[in-house]
């Protein structure tokens, strides 16, 4: 279901909303694509499964030790586990998926800590992952005349996708923050990319101002922007305000 007008803007972003369900899925296949991300893929039943939003997320469920991976009914308050059997939920981004083939990839970052973190690091082909979504989506559309990308290594996937998925005729510069060059990505587009990798070489995650620095010297093209900012959270606000500072701000998004 949209939430947009009848005669909305033609650049204002929509809203929609999803069917809340859980799925019990299988892992298929595992695979690095970088030393520090790795990217699980699952198979399952994905009717109704929608994800049109570039920084769409689904919940992915994390058992305690002992407790078999189990969907469980929703209610008012979300999945209504029993006491003793609730997992830890982390958000996620899907980063490919095909509904009719029943398959989801998703990329986990290997930082060493935290549930999903961990349960990246042992995953094997044949385990299983209880997801839901996502719930609803922000679809931005390729109406603007250019894209700011901005984020480090957690926000690789949505950042991913929208350069893959916008058209030839977008223009898309992506200012990416990661631990150093093993851990670039390339992607295919027909989109006009310019790709940014900054390296911490070193620092801890969240304790440089690599992005904000970049994005203070970034000279804007011409035209209207939307700008996607996402990662920790410190670096985040103060890329967004740096945004709005600027005598020529683009619209931002989450």
């Amino acid at each position: 279901m949209s939430d947009a007008p009848a005669a909305a803007d033609p650049r204002a972003p929509i809203r929609v909303r999803h069917e809340t369900r859980m799925r019990l899925l299988e892992v298929t296949a595992v695979t690095d694509i970088t030393p520090r991300m790795r990217r699980v893929t699952l198979r399952g039943d994905l009717t109704g499964f929608a994800s049109p939003g570039h920084a769409d997320h689904i919940k992915a469920f994390f058992f305690p030790e002992g407790v078999e991976p189990h969907t469980a009914p929703i209610g008012e308050r979300g999945a209504e586990f029993a006491p003793g059997r609730r997992p830890e939920m982390r958000d996620y981004t899907p980063r490919y998926f095909d509904v009719a083939k029943g398959t989801l990839e998703l990329d986990f970052v290997l930082h060493g800590d935290g549930p999903a973190s961990s349960w990246a690091e042992k995953v094997q082909v044949g385990d299983k992952l209880v997801i839901g979504g996502p719930r609803g989506s922000l679809v931005v559309p390729a109406a603007f005349d250019w894209y700011l990308l901005v984020g480090d290594e957690t926000a690789l996937p949505a950042i991913g996708r929208r350069i893959e998925e916008l058209p030839e005729s977008g223009k898309v510069i992506a200012l990416i923050e990661v631990a150093d060059a093993a851990e670039e990505q390339q992607f295919t587009t027909k989109a006009d990319l310019t790709l940014h990798y900054l390296h911490r070489n070193g620092e801890p995650a969240g304790t440089t101002s690599l992005l904000l620095d970049a994005v203070a010297a970034l000279e804007f093209p011409a035209g209207e922007a939307y700008a996607y900012i996402a990662g920790e959270s410190t670096m985040s606000k103060a890329v967004r305000e740096q945004l709005e500072s600027r005598a020529n701000p683009v619209g931002t998004g989450l």
